[in-house]
């Protein structure tokens, strides 16, 4: 049976860097050597060698070290939060949530309700995303992603909870009587998109692509919310996507179904399939929108 201190200790140099960091990070007291002597004894149990000095107080993992962790680091993040939920009884715990604004503003109310209903003891923590990261789900940060994803990892679980329809948005004033907007027409306005670099702004760019259309400028924006008020506002027209078939609803904007066959994303809830066990997690599972 390997030590369990032993493994700590490694587990603190290798995430650290080296012996003089770990020391310096560790939040009990412990110095250079003794961590030292707990990485080589543990070498010791094992048979192989861990750590390899890569400069004057670097080591790095090897091969095999790195093996062991990745096995042994979601046991150390996660043991402090299990240990409290124990401790205390609030085996509910807290329930971090990450989701762009529109799925906040939507699709979350009645789903988190529910769930404080029936987990009333659950922290929940929500978190707007305006860039979909898994790394979140893998650091712990998160628990909970809910987003539109090109792909799943093999080490993410996901579960779908809602379909986005995409929509032509304009100001209501700039909006034809009859029919949908001449995006030609429109291209003299400024196109409102999503931050360059992102999975959005790419999608939107290629959808007027299609059409043909090169807008005579571009203004770039964080979240759909955001974009939604400046078309309010008369500042330009976009491609968002929309929970609602018949696009977002505005007194000031005009929204058209976008695409022939519409256009649609599927949403999902995404989470690590090594978590802990999580009852509040269970719970929003459980009580999950069918999209």
């Amino acid at each position: 049976m390997i030590d369990l201190h032993r493994l700590a200790g490694f587990h603190l140099v290798a995430n650290s860097g080296g012996y003089a960091k770990a020391a310096r990070a560790a939040d009990y007291p412990i110095t250079q050597p003794a961590l030292h002597q707990q990485v080589k004894k543990l070498e010791a149990e094992v048979g192989v060698t861990l750590l390899m000095r890569v400069g004057k107080d670097r080591m790095l993992p090897t091969p095999a070290g790195q093996r062991l962790l990745d096995f042994v680091a979601p046991f150390f993040r996660d043991l402090p939060r299990v240990v409290e939920g124990v401790r205390t009884g609030a085996y509910d715990g807290a329930l971090t949530i990450q989701a762009e604004s529109l799925l906040i503003r939507q699709l979350l109310p009645p789903w988190l309700m529910t769930l404080r209903k029936r987990r009333p003891q659950a922290q929940l923590t929500l978190q707007e995303l305006t860039t979909v990261d898994l790394e979140a789900l893998r650091s712990g940060a998160a628990d909970v992603l809910i987003a539109h994803l090109h792909e799943v990892p093999d080490d993410i679980a996901s579960q779908a909870v809602a379909t986005v329809h995409a929509c032509l948005v304009v100001p209501k004033a700039r909006a034809p009587r009859r029919g949908s907007p001449n995006l030609r027409e429109l291209a003299a306005m400024p196109f409102l998109s999503y931050e360059p670099d992102t999975p959005h702004h790419a999608l939107q760019l290629q959808a007027i692509a299609q059409h043909g259309v090169t807008p005579s400028s571009t203004i770039a924006l964080s979240t759909a919310d955001t974009i939604l008020g400046y078309v309010e506002s008369g500042l330009g027209w976009s491609l968002v996507p929309s929970l609602d078939a018949d696009g977002p609803k505005g007194r000031r904007l005009a929204a058209y179904p976008w695409g022939e066959p519409r256009v649609t994303f599927p949403i999902v809830m995404a989470w690590r399939k090594d978590a802990p066990e999580h009852p509040a997690l269970d719970e929003m599972i459980a009580c999950a929108p069918r999209p």
